[in-house]
């Protein structure tokens, strides 16, 4: 059985994201989902990252929804452009009770992601489509081998990341594999999570 402050702290997170999803369902906020936020899930449960990058923080809600599986001793970088929703993501991640695991940088992760030194366990981008590669170039030295890198809207956005998509399945630097789901508030649009293992 988890101690007390686990379960309190999976309780508060919990009903953040459900406020989040709630709100998204009447006002669209292009979050990953719970749908597939399950392939992050099991990303972050499987690798179980000491040290994770996000890239587009948007509300906060992906990053809840890793900090939930991280060990102990993990946390999180993120990245969001937008000066006002890093603050609503700061608020929604401290409201969740990560706010220590989680720090949210403002600024646009091109020219954030070479200050960085530190080596990433697990990359998660979702942020400007046609920038992936981009970002995953940038980040490329600082992963190690077994790293995981997960790339949302690899389905609906399929086109717009390309050459995103053609770099992780044949460049023979990462085992890659497509997850296909729906978009979160409508079933009728396919999506999907690419998932990229560093070789």
């Amino acid at each position: 059985m988890p101690p007390s402050w686990l379960v309190t702290a999976m309780n508060a997170a919990e009903q953040v994201l459900r406020e989040i999803e709630a709100i998204g369902s009447k006002s669209f906020i292009p979050i990953i989902g719970p749908k597939k936020g399950k392939i992050l899930e099991a990303a972050v449960r499987e690798r179980k990252p000491k040290l994770v990058l996000e890239v587009g923080t948007l509300v906060g809600y992906s990053a809840i929804l890793m900090a939930r599986f991280l060990p102990k001793d993990g946390r999180i970088i993120s990245i969001e452009m937008d000066r006002n929703s890093a603050e609503i993501a700061r608020r929604n991640i401290e409201k969740a009770g990560f706010s220590g695991k989680t720090e949210v940088i403002v600024g646009d992760a091109k020219h954030v992601i070479p200050r960085f030194n530190e080596f990433f366990d697990l990359v998660f981008i979702d942020a400007t489509k046609e920038e992936y590669l981009t970002y995953l170039k940038l980040v490329e030295a600082k992963l190690r081998r077994g790293s995981v890198v997960v790339a949302d809207n690899a389905g609906i956005f399929a086109d717009r990341l390309a050459e995103y998509l053609a770099y992780v399945r044949n460049s023979g630097k990462y085992r890659s594999r497509y997850y296909e789901s729906t978009l979160e508030f409508n079933d009728n649009v396919k999506d999907g999570v690419e998932v990229s293992t560093k070789l």
